[in-house]
Parts: C-alpha cells; structure tokens; sequence
C-alpha cells in the first residue's frame, strides 16, 4: 500500500508545481519600458540656453544703471543742450553731416534742422530714460532710449567723457534682452495677472527665439566688459607713465578733474599713495578678465573695480562714467547677493506700506517688533506689514 501511494503523492506533486508556475506566469505585471537615457551635457545646456532667461536680475541692474547715467547726465546738461547737441554747437550741422558722410553713423537730428525737432528728440530721450529705469513697457522704451541716445551723440562725438561710449554700446545691447523680467512695472503686471493658459506652437517658437536672443546679449555685454579691461589694462601696460608708477599724479593735479582740490591734494601728495594706485589700476584691469573661471576671486576683483569707479566719481569728478561702467560691470554680480537685495527691500517695502495705509486710515500704530541682527522681526511687526500691503493692493485695484 506504501508503494502506489506514494508513486501516487509524487506524480501529483509535480503537477500542482507546473499549475503554480502557470499561476505565477499569469499574475506578473507587463514588462515595464526601459528608462529614458539621461540628458547629455550638450542637451542641458541646450535647454538652458532655449528655454530659460538667464540672469534676469542682473540685466535689471544693468537696465536701471545705464538708464540713471544717461538721464542724469541728460537733466544735468539740460541748460547747455543746444551748445552741445542743438543749434548753438561749434560742432555745426554742416560738419556733422560731413563726418557722419564718412563714418555711416546713425542719427535722427539729420532729418530736420528746425530747433522744434531737436527739442522733442532730446527730451524723447529723457523720458525714455525715466521709463526705462522704470522698466515700464521695456521692449518699446529700450527702443526708443536707444535711437535718442545714438542719435544725440551721434551729433557731437566731440564730448563726453568715455562713459558715453558705454551708454552707446549698452544701449543697442539692451534692445535684445529682456531687462523688464525683474525689478520693473512689467514684472510688477506680469505678476498680477492669471497664469497663462496653453501656449500655441507659433507663440512658443517665437518665445524661445526671444530667449535665445536674450541669452546671446547678455553674453555680448558680459564679453564687451571683458574687451574693455582688457585694452585698457594692455594699453596702460605700454605707456611709460603708467610704467613709472606716476600716471595718476597728473589728473590728480588738473583744475578739470579736482571737484575736491583738498582730497586730490592729498591724495597726489604722497608718491607711496599714487604709485599704488597706478599700479593697483593696471593690476586689476589685467588680471579681471583671467579671474572669470574662479568665482571667489573674480567677486572680489569686482568689488574692487566698483570700489575704483566710486573713487573715481568722487576725486575726478566724472559721476556718470563711473554709474555707465558699474552698470556694466554688474552682469558679473553673483545672483545670490541680488537675491539677498531682494528680499531686504521687499521686507522694507512691506512695513513701509503698511505704515502708510495706517496713517491713512487713521489708527494709532502699533507696537513695532525689535529687529535682529539678521533684520527679522517678531509676528505683530510681519502682520501689521502683511495687512497693510493687502490693503494697499484693494486700494490701488
């Protein structure tokens, strides 16, 4: 009886062991596709360059600043534009015409010799300034601040003070980014309203076209920056005053360049002072451009450099060439210290408006919070901010 019994149990056995591997087979999920390979670094790079505005704040500092040094100097000269650009130049109509026969350069003022013209394209230019450094309506004020700013230096190349040269370049530069993405009107509408809906393929074609304009002018102001320290650096390198170590004590010493005769004294007193600085100059015009890889040291290079530009805005008097070149030189500025920048006077705009609407309404103000060193504040300082910028927003909507 044990025999066929258990010859039985093993025929069985291996039955019941195919029906669970039938069983099995039919229970396993599909076979799932294999995974995407990863993006190359070439792909990356593609999309970031296609499909993302770069450095969006930086070509708003670059925006406000070329916008401020132009304007500036536009209301400061106000009183004598017609002696520089107008009727009144020694630079007289007949010998701009002739020069701008040779060279091709571009002007409006050409178009007509009545005072009526000249006026509307001089104060065209400063409107478009203030809106520019507004950032309201970017795409149209960046174009019209440019053909009023060409086209007035562009009548006298005779004055100016090197700044101008910037300006002109920074000008033509700002018609292709997209400087209204932060810190402008635009942004500030942009925000307001509802998100967009589905883009239509012509629209997102036209988009990423923009982008990549953008991308590529943001990189033709950063390589401009560079071209200019280095040929002034290597052309300061060649001259023999610069050599010696005394180039800085002649301007030091010019009736034209001492707003403070006292502080250029002082400075062109001492030979050890003016040797340094001379050779500090060229040390850092030469060596900027070759800093680029190494980001800490190409940050404190820059710091320097906007340091020298303020010192030159003070001893020699030139406060608009000195705002051109900073402006220019903030395309390197590091996004987190923009970041930083934002949020300190987002916080400061906040409790400022919320102040404003309590005065208006009439309540005694609240108890403020105690900052701290980090320039944060308790809870009833943020809610009295936060309440009064909402009220703010109803009111103005």
């Amino acid at each position: 009886m044990s025999g066929p019994i258990a010859a039985g149990e093993a025929e069985r056995r291996p039955a019941a062991g195919i029906g669970r591997q039938r069983a099995g087979t039919a229970a396993d999920p599909a076979p799932q596709p294999a995974p995407a390979a990863p993006a190359t670094r070439f792909e990356r790079l593609f999309d970031a360059f296609t499909a993302r505005v770069q450095l969006p704040r930086q070509a708003a500092v670059v925006r406000i600043g070329i916008a401020l040094a132009w304007g500036g100097y536009l209301l400061r000269e106000w009183p004598n534009r017609r002696e520089l650009y107008g009727d009144r130049s020694p630079w007289s109509a007949e010998l701009a015409g002739k020069l701008l026969g040779e060279t091709h350069a571009f002007t409006v003022l050409t178009w007509s010799d009545s005072r009526l013209w000249f006026e509307l394209v001089y104060h065209l230019g400063l409107l478009a300034a203030v809106l520019l450094a507004l950032g309201w309506r970017t795409r149209a004020s960046s174009l019209l601040f440019a053909v009023t700013a060409v086209s007035l230096q562009n009548r006298n190349v005779l004055v100016g003070d090197g700044g101008d040269n910037v300006v002109h370049l920074m000008a033509i530069y700002l018609v292709l980014v997209r400087c209204g993405r932060a810190w402008s009107l635009d942004a500030r509408r942009r925000r307001r309203r509802p998100p967009p809906g589905p883009t239509a393929e012509p629209r997102a074609v036209l988009d990423a076209l923009a982008t990549m304009v953008h991308n590529c002018g943001m990189l033709v102001i950063a390589a401009q920056v560079v071209l200019i320290y280095s040929t002034a650096g290597w052309y300061k390198v060649q001259g023999s005053r610069w050599q010696d170590g005394t180039a800085l004590h002649y301007p030091l010493h010019l009736d034209y360049f001492t707003p403070w005769p006292g502080l250029s004294g002082l400075l062109g007193a001492s030979l050890l002072v003016t040797f340094l600085l001379t050779y500090g100059t060229v040390i850092l015009q030469v060596g900027f451009p070759f800093t680029l890889a190494n980001r800490r040291l190409k940050n404190v290079l820059l710091a320097l450099m906007m340091a020298e530009h303020l010192a030159i805005a003070v001893t020699l008097g030139l406060p608009f060439f000195s705002l051109a070149m900073i402006a220019a030189d903030s395309v390197f500025l590091p996004t987190g210290v923009l970041l930083r920048v934002e949020r300190r006077f987002g916080r400061w705009v906040e409790r400022r408006a919320g102040r404003w609407v309590e005065r208006r309404a009439g309540r005694p103000r609240q108890k403020q919070g105690r900052e701290d060193e980090d320039g944060r504040t308790d809870g009833r300082q943020e809610g009295v901010a936060e309440r009064g910028s909402e009220e703010l927003r109803q009111a103005s909507g």
